[in-house]
């Protein structure tokens, strides 16, 4: 009797908050298969292995919250904006000519080498990233000092690419 109580307790936890759901635990080896038929106020409806219990909880079920579709918005000439929906990621740089990754991915290209002269908007490197190419450009004029990254390479947003002075 005790062993079911203990069981019990374990189910009213669940119960609280589910209403008509069905579970299978194996408690000491024994499967147990609970479906959750009704639940009101404090008493929940329980079949375990076929037969139905009534199981009195410590407090009432949470209500269920139910989600309300909203009708979506017709488009008119004051919803339609002439900005584009999709934009390029901006460069993550900080300051001195060190130009980073603006997003995780992988180093397709490098089209610079060190003692290069570059101008700013110039390419120098394609990072690969979610099955697209992404063009990462100078962010300045000057000289690549140094690249911090080889071709193949998998890098993190925000990682050092190139350094220009």
């Amino acid at each position: 009797m005790e062993f079911e109580n203990l069981w019990y307790e374990r189910i009213i936890k669940k119960i609280t908050s589910i209403r008509m759901k069905q579970f299978k635990y194996i408690i000491n080896g024994n499967n147990y298969n609970v479906s959750v038929n009704k639940v009101e106020d404090t008493i929940a409806e329980v079949e375990v292995n076929g037969v139905l219990y009534k199981v009195l909880m410590d407090k009432p079920a949470k209500k269920q919250v139910t989600n309300v579709k909203r009708p979506v918005q017709a488009l008119t000439s004051t919803t339609i904006t002439t900005t584009p929906v999709i934009s390029r990621p901006a460069i993550v740089t900080s300051g001195g000519g060190l130009v980073k990754s603006p997003l995780p991915g992988v180093i397709l290209s490098i089209d610079c080498k060190i003692g290069d002269e570059v101008k700013k908007g110039q390419k120098l490197l394609i990072l690969e990233a979610m099955k697209m190419e992404n063009t990462i450009p100078s962010d300045k004029d000057g000289i690549v000092s140094e690249i911090k990254v080889n071709q193949g390479d998998s890098v993190l947003e925000g990682a050092d690419l190139v350094i220009i002075k």
